[in-house]
């Protein structure tokens, strides 16, 4: 029950749920893990989104059963996305300001230009992407510098979970090109379902061998920012994350990632209070710059003699 051609209002309205919701989330779970550890606020929110996403679907008569290899990609997908990923960004989120989280993750369409050229294997990056991605170690280095140069053991816990947001936007990146490798005609929304319900389990099994339960402090405060991710960041916007990723091409959906770190930059000095220091402002001008060249640059696709292994003949 894919749309075959959306029309391109909706295109445009995925586009801004994404850029508006996605970028909320960053508060939304900075203020979640002051009560709740991290695995156990991820597991309860993707949890209850999933399980009420699934319902949803089945009551709308979507296809919810898929064979055994589709459910396995969907687990692969939705751990890598929203373990990987978020889980990820969460315990950064305990130490780390939530707009300088957001930052660091605007390197994902960096790592989305490495992993169509390497996995879809029919895509070579230009110089205009090899420009970019230089740019954006730039940006990094001039981001993380204060923590780089820091001598004490708060500011190298910093630069180890900056570090750690990296690779989970490297995870969240494979996933996201997983999951177009892997389409074969599954109902996005119902997909969509799955791929949170198994990112639960996964960050439930995670919260149980970590003992979660025992560190846990409910509280209206945090409830209420679990409640925001289960409905603005699970349902709104990774619904229209997946969606978007089957109508658009994959460099142009990345574009959230510099969107967002605007949105949650000016919400975390908006209700946090985050400081904004001249490394933030110039680290996240350079990310977003080097996101911009990646996004803009043009993508060549390899011809069939380029891909074709040369064959020697008798006569050579």
């Amino acid at each position: 029950m894919t749309e075959a051609h959306p029309n391109r209002w909706s295109i445009v309205l995925a586009f801004g749920l994404v850029y508006v919701f996605w970028g909320s989330t960053y508060l939304g779970i900075a203020i979640a893990v002051e009560h709740l550890p991290p695995a156990l606020m991820c597991a309860t929110r993707f949890l209850i989104a999933g399980i009420l996403m699934l319902a949803y679907c089945g009551l709308r008569g979507r296809r919810i059963h898929y064979r055994p290899r589709q459910l396995w990609h969907m687990a692969v997908v939705g751990t890598l996305l929203l373990m990987g990923g978020n889980l990820t960004l969460s315990y950064a989120e305990r130490v780390l300001p939530s707009g300088l989280s957001a930052l660091l993750i605007a390197v994902t369409p960096l790592w989305f230009l490495v992993l169509d050229a390497w996995l879809l294997g029919d895509h070579r990056i230009s110089r205009r992407g090899l420009a970019g991605l230089a740019l954006g170690i730039v940006g990094m280095v001039v981001l993380l510098w204060p923590k780089l140069t820091a001598a004490g053991s708060i500011g190298h816990r910093e630069l180890w979970l900056s570090l750690s947001l990296l690779a989970g936007s490297f995870s969240w990146a494979l996933g996201s090109v997983l999951s177009m490798v892997w389409q074969s005609g599954e109902d996005p929304f119902s997909s969509t379902a799955w791929q949170v319900l198994f990112a639960g389990v996964a960050n439930l099994i995670f919260a149980v061998l970590n003992r979660d339960f025992s560190r846990v402090v409910w509280s209206a405060r945090g409830i209420g920012a679990v409640l925001y991710l289960v409905v603005g960041g699970s349902w709104i916007g990774y619904t229209s994350y997946i969606w978007l990723l089957r109508h658009a091409p994959s460099s142009k959906v990345s574009t959230y990632a510099y969107v967002n770190p605007v949105v949650a930059v000016f919400l975390g000095w908006l209700v946090l209070d985050e400081p904004l220091d001249r490394y933030i402002l110039m680290g996240s001008a350079i990310i977003v710059a080097s996101v911009i060249l990646v996004t803009s640059a043009k993508i060549t696709t390899k011809t069939a003699a380029e891909e074709m292994p040369a064959v020697e003949t008798a006569g050579d």
